[in-house]
């Protein structure tokens, strides 16, 4: 008869004297590699020990597949429930080290219409594949029909590909346990993670397991735990440093992290002190700008102006989901003082912004010396105005802000600030 692991929520209360932990709430959909020694509970254990809480809920009917919990009522409404920071997905034991086709067809489908359901009701989740691993010494059972999992080795390296495939086709995070139990089946044989069918986890399994998802959970190193359970302590020891080799230690590889806000952005000058900023950031919705002079704004990409020059610190706030990332650049706004004379009243430049020729207006001397000026007060370009031509092209200029620096050589030159684009 099939096993019902009833519905479990589990509130665990930070105590008086202990700074503030984090909290994270959980659903599993599994079986009974999850109900077995009552995996959820482990990691609930271990994040108190280290002023974590963990909230959790769950669905793991023994021997079901993720195909079953995409038409089960129980696993449907827990998933509709909405709130869950993590949504959790074992597929049975065995189907996903079957033939590529069968898998295909009866593994991944479901997986990416899970991860489609869980993101209707719970925008801001994460959906955790659970790695599982090879049986101790292979799929007896099937191994006559399908030789490539007759062995451990083989059966387990066919899990951790699907399951990987799994995690980066649908953007999803994924608990390493199969490569904890491999990491101590080589380092630490004497730890038994089996129970005697050579399937189902034992005690110390369990707390491999544990230590894994409370890594990718709360994103800290599980050697920090103290959650004791009924091991000798050496090898709680082994199994909480296998799991920060293997997890902790490689979170990209898990996807840990890799879908958070990531802020970045470029800045150009569109003219004296007014600057563009471009937004580059990465798996953001909102975001928060604060230019250094006390101003601020919440626009994607927003332009800003200056009053004087200076150096100014500009941070980006980039957010999604309450999770957040800052980027900090400095950049030098500098001030390029234009005299004024009489002159520079009927001296025109056309047009502005300038796109391939700088044109000036008739009032302008043939033959006169000139030279142009980036923001920096650098010279890039100079010559002399040919008596028939009141023309300067631009094609070999950046885009960016300039001065044409008419009679440089003079005591008043006259200065003339333009901004030149591109196409």
């Amino acid at each position: 008869m099939m096993k019902y692991f009833a519905t479990i929520i589990l509130t665990l209360f930070v105590s008086l004297g202990f700074s503030q932990g984090k909290t994270k709430r959980v659903l599993f959909l599994g079986n009974s590699y999850t109900y077995v020694n009552d995996l959820p509970k482990t990691i609930a254990d271990m994040a108190l020990s280290t002023n974590d809480t963990l909230i959790y809920d769950s669905n793991c009917p023994g021997g079901y597949t993720l195909q079953g919990h995409a038409t089960n009522a129980t696993s449907l409404n827990k998933i509709k429930q909405g709130n869950w920071d993590y949504v959790v997905l074992q597929e049975q034991s065995q189907y996903p080290s079957f033939p590529i086709n069968q898998v295909e067809t009866d593994v991944f489908p479901y997986a990416k219409l899970l991860d489609s359901l869980i993101h209707v009701s719970n925008p801001c989740a994460e959906t955790v594949f659970y790695m599982t691993w090879g049986r101790k010494n292979g799929d007896a059972s099937n191994c006559p029909s399908w030789p490539p999992i007759c062995t451990y080795n083989g059966m387990d390296s066919l899990l951790r590909l699907r399951y990987e495939t799994m995690a980066t086709s649908n953007k999803a995070l994924l608990s390493p346990v199969s490569v904890v139990w491999k990491y101590l089946r080589t380092n630490n044989p004497l730890i038994e993670l089996y129970q005697s069918d050579e399937s189902h986890p034992s005690e110390a399994g369990t707390y491999a397991a544990a230590c894994s998802f409370y890594t990718v959970f709360f994103g800290k190193d599980p050697s920090n735990v103290t959650f004791k359970s009924t091991l000798l302590l050496a090898d709680l020891v082994s199994i909480r440093n296998a799991a920060k080799t293997t997890v902790f230690d490689q979170l990209l590889q898990w996807h840990i992290g890799e879908f958070n806000p990531k802020a970045t952005f470029t800045n150009t000058t569109i003219s004296n002190q007014h600057i563009q900023f471009t937004n580059t950031s990465t798996n953001a919705t909102s975001y928060q700008w604060y230019f250094g002079d006390g101003d601020s704004s919440s626009s994607v990409n927003p332009t800003h102006q200056y009053s004087s020059g200076g150096a100014y610190n500009v941070k980006l706030i980039a957010s999604s989901c309450n999770k957040a990332d800052t980027f900090n650049k400095s950049i030098t706004i500098t001030t390029t003082s234009i005299r004024s004379t009489d002159e520079t009243n009927t001296i025109m430049i056309s047009p502005q912004p300038v796109h391939t020729v700088l044109s000036l207006n008739q009032s302008v001397v043939n033959a006169t010396p000139f030279a142009i000026c980036d923001m920096y007060g650098r010279i890039v370009k100079n010559g002399i105005l040919p008596p028939t031509n009141k023309s300067i092209s631009m094609d070999d200029l950046i885009a960016g802000g300039y001065v044409l620096i008419l009679n440089p050589n003079k005591n008043k030159p006259i200065r003339l600030p333009f901004y030149k684009i591109n196409d």
